[in-house]
Parts: structure tokens; C-alpha cells; sequence
């Protein structure tokens, strides 16, 4: 710029020297205003290029397993070691929000990212009190300087100061706000208020109240000097000014203010959720990818679930030393709650061992499936009698879990009983490669050997099997036919339901497994809700006593309890009814309340049929006395009942029953043949088999006296041969020629029958009375 010329001499050089010095300031303040006005142009410029907002919006998150809800179950560190709970600005609570501001930014929705007026006001106080006593960043520089991590340097605050003002070009106020939130530092090794709230307090963000808030509020301005564990003091008195400013911008009032104020400092160390941790090693590596998984757990019957397992093994004092369970929505066929073992640090064997997954002996309890597709393959009908007797395959005699025998008995009641002779008459029917088959198709992946490997013994549990994918078979059963494996992420697409068994069939289950849960000591006196649960379960126990089982289910809920030791050891006390279905029993009514029918109703896809009140076999002409039962609808009725023919000339009916329990059915009683004579002899004669005690048509009356109303049971050849007695239908045991057999004379009408090895068999009917009626009639006569 050139200087200005030398003023010429004259009467008017002072006034010519006046005006040019005029007009050489206002050349100087025109240029510095085109300076200005460059440099504004080429910041604006520059504003406008472009600028990753990303990085400075972003968290880094720790990993979190969530509930259904997303409520929180399980965290893990961040890569940096930090708990970082990143959440959306409505998961924080209205006074933290409120308190950062008032703390940190009173300006941040007015300023740009710089804010001159807090700048000015600053280098007042500053320059005032002749130190640092205030600063000018805006919660946007701090964003950034959480970022990029500039020094408290002129030329950090410069830099920091830019990308301020760059960054709110490129973002919405609500975004950075956000992004503090989740980034700035809150002591330790907490990095964002979520992670904060819930270390110090206990709750999530959004649950915070205004002293707690003020609290979080305060301690990023310097973390370690206000960590309200190490530094309560000093947390107090920064939580108390920043409820002064909140009172001063008028977000609370002076009550509030005052309320909070007189709160002690609540901060304490508490544990981050801890639930479902077999779930949360299992998808660690899907949470490390995904940095969330959102599971379909709930995260208040989680965690009921896993006080209920830890307080039930208080009560084996040692002896049984762990426990599973599971429980399943039924309606979706996703899991609710899953505990693979009842303490995951401190159970004996390794609580980390997860027996949900594991493979062990289910027991009793695969037989509802063996039934459910026998009905369904019409080679069994609910009311069907089958014998429960001795049975003998050489080196193989399978018996009775109690060891006693019942006789005949109907397939429900046998299914209930859990009785082992019915059951293999049943697979018998079916065989083994049908009924493996079967299984894997409703999700058992365990069952891998070849089907002559498990033999009959499948149905009685000779295999290993998965809790987890066994209630997911049951789930089968309570969504009536439709089958899916078991769901624990919400977030993942999943196979629609698939048919595997008619619905009349599962019905049908319905009506066979139906039986109150046991009933808990005083429990009515505690029970709240009042009404028992209307359920089907069932139990089962390995051999050897090793394992403990009990599955119960409606069209709510379905719940599975294994009971045992992670090393195998066995115990007296692992018997499935006793050690496991208390826990189930007692998870299954702690279950909320669902606003839908509990129970299927029994529509047209079961129906009402004759069946013989002996056999239990759809009637044929020649059954004397039938009832009603119901069967699945599209279930055949061919198998009728075998047991009543026509004696020759076909005057009267005579009753035919198998002789041995070995290839049992009642719709094919094979006519036994007449023994053959001895060589070089006559055939001898055979006497006809008849009741002769109690008589038929008979009358008895109590006398009341110790072993007076006993009976002896006799018949025509009892002196010849074993035979088996049956009162009512019911089983009473084996007379003998050296081994009679008493019976104790029971009120009403009743109907005693006998049968022998080959299948005869006979019956007589006859009344028991009590001596008052009798006495009365005699006197009135």
C-alpha cells in the first residue's frame, strides 16, 4: 500500500492534512474489512468441504446381551476396557439432559459450536482472578475433543474450536448431544452416563432422579477428582452447584432444589446384570461382532428363575449339587428363560459347564412321544388296555421303576404311572427305527447311533439327550402337532412352524397328561394368585439314579427342570417326581398371568367313540358292556375289540385275553392251542377254568372284626396252575395251589375276574354290603 503524500504549505494545509489522514484511516478500515470479509468467505468456504461426521457421533460400545424388552442381562468390555453402554438421547433421563446442560453448555442450542459470549466471559473471569477460573468449550468442542483428543494448548483449543463449528454444520444439536452423553468420562473406567448410572446406582439412565442426575452431570468436568467412591465429599459439593445452576435456568424449582440438595450422596459400587450368563458365552462372539444382541429372554422370570434354582438344591444338603431348567413361550416357541446351571462360579463340577446343551439320560421322559405317534400311526387308542406283567426276552427282563406290577391297565393311566412293560408293548408296535426317526424330526440331534442300538430301550431312555432341545419337543406337544426349534435371539428369521404330528393327536396328549401340580407346603396359605395352573407334566429318572427330569406344559408355558451332579455321580434322591417336579411345579406358577385360554379347547379334531369297558378297544357286537372315550378324529377305527367272541352256535359271549404281556393287543388275541397228549398216552381231559370264590351272583356282608371280610379267591384250577386275578379291571395279583390269595371285601357291586397262562379266562360279579342295612331289613321282617 503506498504511503501517504506530504501535505503542501498554505493557509488550508491543515485542513488538507486533516482530510487526507480521513481518508487514509478510512482506506485502512475498508481494507481490513475486506480482509475480514476474505477470511470470512474463505472459512465459509471451507465450512462447506466436505467432513466426516461419523467419527465424532460415534461410541465404542461395550458388548450387551438384552432381554426381549431390552433390558440389559450381560456386558461385556469394550476393546478398550471399558464399560460404554451406548444408548439414544429418549433412553436418558429429562434431568440429566437438563443438568449436563446446566453444567456444561447453558447456550448449546443457541451458539454455533463456538459460543463468543461464553468466550468473552471467560477471559473476564480470567483475567479478573489471574488464573484459569473458568472455560469457554461448548459440549460440541467437547465432542470433539473426546475425538481427536487435542491438548488445553491455544492451538488445541483453536483446532478444537474449528471442528466445532464444522461438526454443527454437519450434525444436528440432538446427535451431538447424544454423542456427550455416550462419550464423556464418568470415573474409572465408565465412559458414558449409561454405564455411570448403572455402576453407581443401579438403574438404567432414564431412571435417574434429579440429585442423582446432578451427580453424573458434575463428574466429567474433572472424573477423578469428583468419583463420587473415592471422593464423596468433593461429588457432593459438584453435585450441589450444578443443582444451583439447574435452579438458575429454571429447569427445577426451589422445593426440588432444596429436596435434592438434602440427599446424602447415594452412590455405591454395584454390579453390572449378570443373568443368563451360559447364553451370553455362547453368542459372545456374535456380541463381539454385532456389539448387541437382543435375545428373547425376560429379564424378571430370568431372573426369578435363577434365585428358584440356587434355594431348591439347599434343600439335597450336597448329595445333588446342580440343576437346569428352561422355560418357553409356547405361542412362539422362543425361550423365556434359560439357566444352564444353577451357580455359574460355584457349582461343584464346573458352573460353567452348561446342561442345557449337555447330553444326558431323559429317562421316562420320551415316552409322551412314543405314545402320541403311536395314536398318531392308529396302532393305539387312549382307553386301549395293556398289560403291565413280567416280561422276558432272555438276557433282557424289563421291569417297573418301583418294581411292582399292575396288571392290566388303560394307556393313559399307564402313560401317567410311566410304566415300562406297557411302554415297550407300544414300541413294539411302532419299532425302534420309526420311533428314533420320529425324535430327531422333533429336533433331538443326539440320537446318532443306529436304531438296533437303542433297540426297545429308547422309549425307557437309553440314549442321551439335550434339555434345551427335549423342551423344545414338548413344545411340540403344546402347540398341538406344530413343531420349530427353540428361538433365543429376537433378532434372527426363523423356519415357520412345521406339522409333525395331527392335531387330534396332540389333543389326545392333552387329555392323557393332564394332572395337578404337587402342592407345596402351606401353600394355601401363600398362593396368591389363588387358581392352580391347569397342566400337563411329565417325569423322568435314568438308570442308576444319575438324572432327574420333569417337563410341564399348557399353551402358555412350557418348563423343563433337570436335577443332577456335572460329574455323574448317582443319588437315591434323583428320582424325577420328587427331585425335579417341585422345581417345576413351583417355576411353573411364578409364570405371569396370559390373557388367553391356558387350555385347547377339544374341537373337531377329536371326537367321541363306543369303546368295550374291558378292552378299551373300539367296540365290536359281541362286548357286553361299552363307555365313551375320545380319540382323534382322523384316527381309524379297525382296531376293534378282539377279546369277546361268539361261542360256537353262537348263544353266548366268552371272553379270550392274551397270555403273556409279549406281543400284547387286544384287537388280535391269538386263540390258544389245546396242549398236546404225551406219547403213547390218551390226551388228558382239561377242566374248564370258573370263578368259584366269591360266587357270582353273590351277597357279602361286612362284619367289621380283623380279617373277617377277607375272601379267599378260588377257582375251577387253581390247584393246577398260577392265575392272575383282576377286581373291577384292576390287577390284584397271582394265586397259587401253595400260594392262595386273599381278598378284602370292598363295598358296592363289583366284578372279580381271573386268567391264566394260556389267555382263559373267567369272571363273576357280586355284591358287598354293610351289616346295618341288613340288620334293618332282618327286623323289619
Amino acid at each position: 500500500m503506498a504511503a501517504c503524500p506530504p501535505e503542501p504549505n498554505g493557509p488550508l494545509s491543515g485542513v488538507s492534512r486533516r482530510g487526507r489522514l480521513l481518508k487514509c484511516v478510512l482506506g485502512l478500515v475498508v481494507m481490513m474489512a475486506l480482509i475480514v470479509l476474505a477470511g470470512l468467505a474463505a472459512g465459509a468456504w471451507l465450512l462447506r468441504q466436505p467432513f466426516d461426521a461419523a467419527p465424532y457421533l460415534a461410541a465404542r460400545p461395550s458388548g450387551e446381551m438384552t432381554d426381549r424388552d431390552g433390558r440389559l442381562l450381560y456386558a461385556f468390555l469394550n476393546a478398550d476396557e471399558q464399560w460404554c453402554f451406548e444408548r439414544d438421547l429418549d433412553a436418558f433421563s429429562p434431568w440429566l439432559i437438563q443438568a449436563t446442560l446446566a453444567a456444561e453448555d447453558q447456550r448449546f442450542y443457541a451458539h454455533r459450536g463456538v459460543d463468543p459470549l461464553a468466550i468473552a466471559r471467560a477471559a473476564w473471569q480470567n483475567l479478573l482472578g489471574r488464573r484459569v477460573v473458568s472455560g469457554a468449550s461448548t459440549i460440541t468442542m467437547q465432542v470433539v475433543k473426546l475425538t481427536q483428543g487435542d491438548s488445553r494448548s491455544i492451538a488445541g483449543k483453536a483446532r478444537q474450536a474449528w471442528n466445532a463449528l464444522r461438526l454443527e454444520r454437519r450434525a444436528d444439536k440432538q446427535a451431538i448431544l447424544r454423542s456427550y452423553l455416550n462419550n464423556a468420562p464418568y470415573g474409572m473406567n465408565l465412559v458414558g452416563a449409561e454405564a455411570a448410572a448403572r455402576r453407581y446406582f443401579g438403574a438404567p439412565a432414564s431412571e435417574l432422579t434429579i440429585a442423582e442426575a446432578a451427580l453424573l452431570a458434575g463428574l466429567p468436568k474433572a472424573p477423578g477428582a469428583y468419583m463420587p467412591l473415592a471422593h464423596p465429599d468433593r461429588a457432593c459439593a459438584r453435585r450441589d452447584y450444578v443443582l444451583g445452576r439447574m435452579l438458575a435456568e429454571g429447569y427445577i424449582t426451589r422445593e426440588q432444589h432444596d429436596r435434592a440438595v438434602a440427599e446424602p450422596v447415594a452412590a455405591r459400587r454395584r454390579e453390572f446384570p449378570q443373568l443368563a450368563p451360559h447364553l451370553a458365552m455362547r453368542l459372545r462372539d456374535a456380541i463381539s461382532a454385532e456389539g448387541h444382541v437382543r435375545t428373547t429372554l425376560d429379564a424378571a422370570v430370568q431372573q426369578r428363575l435363577e434365585g428358584m434354582l440356587q434355594r431348591a438344591l439347599n434343600r439335597f444338603e450336597g448329595d445333588v449339587t446342580n440343576a437346569a431348567a428352561v422355560v418357553v413361550d409356547a405361542a412362539s416357541a422362543t425361550l423365556l428363560a434359560r439357566v444352564g446351571s444353577a451357580d455359574f462360579f460355584r457349582t461343584p463340577g464346573g458352573g460353567q459347564v452348561d446342561l442345557c446343551r449337555a447330553a444326558r439320560s431323559p429317562g421316562s421322559a420320551l415316552k409322551p412321544f412314543l405314545y402320541a405317534l403311536a395314536i398318531d400311526r392308529d396302532v393305539l387308542y387312549p382307553s386301549e388296555m395293556l398289560l403291565d406283567d413280567t416280561m422276558d426276552f432272555g438276557a433282557y427282563n424289563p421291569g417297573n421303576f418301583d418294581g411292582e406290577y399292575r396288571g392290566l391297565i388303560s394307556a393313559t393311566e399307564a402313560l401317567k404311572l410311566s410304566l415300562n412293560v406297557p411302554a415297550l408293548t407300544v414300541q413294539h408296535r411302532i419299532g425302534a427305527a420309526a420311533f428314533q426317526e420320529f425324535l430327531r424330526a422333533l429336533g433331538l440331534t443326539t440320537l446318532t447311533m443306529a436304531p438296533e442300538q437303542y433297540g426297545l430301550g429308547l422309549t425307557l431312555g437309553n440314549c442321551e439327550v439335550r434339555l434345551e432341545e427335549l423342551a423344545g419337543a414338548y413344545t411340540m406337544l403344546a402347540s398341538l402337532g406344530d413343531y420349530r426349534p427353540l428361538a433365543y435371539r429376537a433378532d434372527t428369521p426363523r423356519p415357520g412352524p412345521a406339522p409333525v404330528l395331527s392335531r387330534g393327536a396332540a389333543l389326545t396328549l392333552y387329555a392323557m397328561l393332564e394332572q395337578p401340580l404337587p402342592l407345596e407346603p402351606r401353600e394355601h396359605l401363600t398362593r396368591a394368585r389363588g387358581v392352580q395352573p391347569r397342566v400337563c407334566w411329565k417325569t423322568g429318572t435314568s438308570t442308576g439314579y444319575h438324572d432327574a427330569w420333569a417337563f410341564a406344559y399348557n399353551r402358555h408355558y412350557v418348563v423343563g427342570v433337570w436335577v443332577g451332579n456335572n460329574t455323574g455321580k448317582s443319588s437315591r434322591r434323583l428320582i424325577g417326581a420328587r427331585a425335579a417336579l417341585p422345581i417345576a411345579a413351583r417355576v411353573f406358577r411364578s409364570l405371569p398371568p396370559v390373557n388367553a385360554p391356558a387350555w385347547p379347547a377339544m374341537d373337531d379334531a377329536v371326537r367321541r367313540v363306543a369303546v368295550c369297558a374291558a378292552s378299551g378297544l373300539p367296540a365290536s357286537e359281541h362286548c357286553p358292556k361299552t363307555n365313551e372315550t375320545l380319540v382323534a378324529r382322523k384316527q381309524y377305527l379297525h382296531r376293534r375289540c378282539d377279546v369277546h367272541r361268539a361261542r360256537a352256535g353262537g348263544q353266548a359271549v366268552i371272553a379270550h385275553w392274551p397270555a403273556t404281556a409279549i406281543g400284547w393287543d387286544l384287537a388280535r388275541v391269538k386263540t390258544p392251542a389245546a396242549p398236546r397228549a404225551a406219547v403213547g398216552t390218551q390226551a388228558s381231559t382239561r377242566r374248564n377254568l370258573r370263578v368259584l370264590s366269591p360266587t357270582n351272583g353273590g351277597k357279602y356282608i361286612l362284619t367289621g372284626e380283623t380279617k373277617g371280610d377277607l375272601i379267599r379267591l378260588k377257582a375251577s384250577t387253581d390247584a393246577d396252575e398260577p392265575l392272575h386275578w383282576y377286581l373291577d379291571g384292576r390287577y390284584v395279583g397271582v394265586s397259587a395251589h401253595d400260594a392262595p390269595l386273599n381278598l378284602k371285601l370292598p363295598l358296592g357291586d363289583h366284578v372279580i375276574a381271573c386268567m391264566n397262562g394260556r389267555g382263559e379266562s373267567d369272571e363273576a360279579r357280586f355284591e358287598v354290603v354293610s351289616p346295618r342295612p341288613f340288620l334293618e331289613l332282618k327286623q323289619g321282617a
